[in-house]
């Protein structure tokens, strides 16, 4: 049965779609902008900050589904511009410490907001 995951640790939905969705023992975490929670406003920060903001919700949302982020099987990042991707890489990899999650990152020609980053993962429940 699917279930619909929502917590306030994360930003809410800006469109017709929820934070996250389980079914079975699989998490699928929508595309999560860099947006602070408690204010909603899109993070101003660089890049690698603005990373770190989306990893940080993706692991609220995570935790709200009985989930984390060494159980991630695959993340799927959006970027404005690639050639951020040295200082992305960087702020991502801090979240793994060894066996990081399969991936692909790709530049987009635009983000909703206007935002510089997007990322979407998919992960296991146990």
């Amino acid at each position: 049965m699917k279930e619909i995951i929502a917590t306030t640790n994360a930003p809410a939905a800006i469109g017709p779609y929820s934070q996250a969705t389980k079914f079975d023992n699989v998490v699928y975490v929508s595309g999560q902008l860099p947006i602070d929670p408690a204010t909603g406003a899109l993070s101003t920060e660089d890049i690698a900050g603005q990373t770190k903001l989306v990893m940080n919700n993706i692991s609220n949302i995570l935790k709200a589904a009985g989930s984390s982020l060494d159980k991630i099987l695959m993340t799927t990042i959006l970027v404005a511009d690639l050639s951020n991707f040295d200082a992305i890489n960087e702020a991502y990899g801090s979240f793994f410490e060894k066996d990081a999650p399969a991936r692909a990152c790709y530049q987009v020609a635009a983000l909703p907001k206007n935002a510089a980053i997007e990322v979407a993962v998919i992960a296991a429940v146990e």
